[in-house]
């Protein structure tokens, strides 16, 4: 081993490390791990800066555009509203016609939309067919995952490894190659979500479980202090105000903007507070000295308006993620309070106006109706209370946006044009012809994703340069011929390089991994002179089929709050699904990729 080798093991394992501790972003890390081995001279400029030019990041951020007309446009809509007309069927055909219509979409669309999409219609169906959306949710973000691996275009992950083997000089996958597993591995999974979903899937409460039914009818008012009154210098807890009974503060708005508010905040005069009661505390309010629901000069008493209580999630790529309530004035910018955040299993009621907001982020929130439909026709973030309307002002334009993709496909399909070429066409023309404007485009692209992929096959080219890929696979092909050999070897090798890449992307991105374990195959199958293309298909089928861990896929990641589950519910029903993809890929992969 040189110290080359040893310096690029050294930062794969610091690498990981950082991925796992999420203390920062998985994008930082990897533009991190990029200017080290530049800076260290380990892998060449020339080298590195050729990672700039793998057709596989440009692909994936074309395909996100092309992803985002599709849904834009309203076609996603139309589809998922077939949905809740099955409410009538029993849960375990309901259930199978959900996966399988869910993976159809993401066969070829990117994974995360649709299921941004499907989530307001699937919790819909759940209210109509009086099952909690538990039951659900898992089956809606795994069937996500399987349809991704049905095609090159499914996932970005597909993507990447594709890049990688055109980068090495092997030729390219096709359009449909990964179908001869991924089929078969969708309509398993279906099936089997379907017979066991409704003993393994949990019956979970939403975020408004945390709430009593009175609570739930809470309303909005405002109250005005006035010159003179005994409020005037004194904290919220000195007033009586933070223990009060029926009604709370929620907002202290001073010349027109809403400052901080805790327990010692003080009060001033023309301070308006926005309260909220309990249909049993307005009078107790109104009743409270020092105070007016008057407005000042004896002028028009301001109106109670009812204070609807609604969930909503942080977007994907919404413009709010990583800022805090109180840098973002959210009650200003949105006209709604936020009551409670759920996150990783647990709901938050306290310090909320400090708290980053994530992807994924569960908001319980309260406001009228008015600020209600004003907060939907955003992209920052969805609600969950009614399913989406389909988008009519561009729903003429459904059949050019699906034209589009279908000309994408025919293209790679019969190798008229290579799918990084008809990829970024295709997301021109969407922009051409006003299916999409620029800056949606723009803003569909998931560029810390983009930022990743770079960095890991930067990483990837350090390996293959320094030879620590030709080092690792040596070791690995060593290790198994402790226990195997003869005929079995390669069949074991596979097994190996899967469970490995399978257990990583439960932890790790699966774009990272990909990148990191394209080069392993390729050393491993150079090792003892088989054919590497098993063992590439192996890896991107392990790299997306991550079921057992909220983290392993942001799918479900995004679904883990929404339905109030816990990490172990992934790990009960996603264990037996990620045995069951591994036993399918070891009969299928030999049989249609022989060694």
């Amino acid at each position: 081993m040189t110290w080359e080798i040893a310096f690029v093991l050294g930062l794969l394992v610091l690498a990981l490390l950082a991925f796992v501790w999420e203390k920062y972003p998985a994008d930082i890390v990897a533009l991190s791990v990029f200017s080290i081995l530049l800076l260290s001279g380990v892998l060449p400029r020339d080298k590195a800066m050729a990672v700039f030019a793998n057709p596989a990041p440009i692909t994936v951020a074309a395909m996100f555009v092309l992803s985002a007309a599709l849904v834009k446009c309203g076609a996603m809509d139309y589809l998922s509203s077939w949905v809740g007309r099955a409410a009538f069927l029993p849960y375990q055909l309901v259930l199978f016609l959900l996966v399988a219509l869910v993976a159809f979409a993401s066969a070829w669309i990117n994974n995360t939309p649709v299921v941004v999409v499907f989530v307001p219609v699937v919790l819909s169906l759940a209210r109509k067919m009086n099952l909690p959306a538990s039951k659900f949710l898992i089956p809606l973000s795994y069937a996500a995952v399987l349809g991704g691996t049905c095609t090159l275009i499914g996932t970005s992950t597909n993507l990447v490894v594709n890049g990688i083997l055109i980068d090495r000089g092997q030729p390219g996958m096709s359009m449909f190659e990964l179908s001869w597993l991924g089929v078969p591995v969708a309509i398993i999974g279906a099936l089997y979500l379907a017979l066991v979903g409704q003993r393994l899937l949990p019956a979970r409460e939403t975020l408004t479980s945390i709430l009593s039914d009175e609570e739930r009818r809470e309303y909005l008012t405002e109250a005005f202090v006035p010159p003179g009154s005994p409020l005037n210098g004194k904290t919220l807890k000195a007033a009586g105000l933070v223990s009060a009974r029926g009604f709370r503060v929620i907002e202290v708005v001073r010349n027109g903007i809403a400052i901080h508010l805790d327990h010692d905040t003080a009060l001033a005069e023309g301070d308006r507070l926005v309260l909220a009661c309990r249909p049993s505390g307005i009078a107790r309010a109104r009743a409270m000295p020092g105070f007016d629901f008057t407005a000042e000069a004896g002028l028009e008493q301001i109106a109670a308006h009812e204070g609807v209580v609604f969930e909503g999630a942080v977007a994907p790529n919404s413009e709010i993620i990583g800022r805090s309530i109180n840098e973002i004035n959210f009650r200003q910018r949105y006209r709604v309070v936020v009551l409670a955040v759920h996150r990783g299993g647990k709901s938050v009621r306290e310090k909320l106006e400090d708290l980053p907001l994530e992807m994924g982020d569960i908001l319980l929130m309260m406001g009228t109706p008015q600020a209600i439909s004003t907060l939907r026709q955003g992209d920052d973030i969805i609600l969950f209370d009614r399913p989406p309307l389909p988008s009519f002002s561009l729903h003429t334009r459904i059949p050019l946006v699906l034209g589009i993709i279908t000309s994408v496909v025919l293209a790679e399909t019969f190798g008229w044009v290579p799918i990084e070429i008809g990829a970024i066409a295709g997301s021109v023309l969407v922009c051409l012809t006003g299916c999409l404007k620029s800056r949606d485009a723009y803003e569909s692209i998931e560029w810390n994703l983009m930022f990743v992929i770079f960095g890991m096959l930067a990483l990837g080219a350090a390996m293959q340069h320094t030879g620590a890929a030709a080092w690792l696979a040596h070791n690995v092909v060593a290790g198994v011929e402790l226990f195997f050999n003869g005929p079995h070897k390669p069949l074991a090798m596979l097994a190996c390089i899967y469970l490995v890449t399978m257990i990583l992307t439960e932890i790790l991105s699966n774009n990272a991994v990909a990148a990191l374990m394209v080069p392993i195959a390729l050393g491993i199958a150079a090792e003892v002179g088989l054919d590497p293309r098993p063992f590439v298909i192996a890896v991107a089928f392990a790299a997306s089929a991550a079921f057992a861990t909220p983290i392993g896929y942001q799918t479900n990641t995004y679904v883990y709050g929404i339905g109030g589950y816990r990490f172990k519910d992934f790990v009960k029903i996603g264990v037996p699904l990620n045995l069951l993809c591994f036993a399918v890929a070891m009969y299928v992969i030999p049989r249609v990729w022989s060694f």
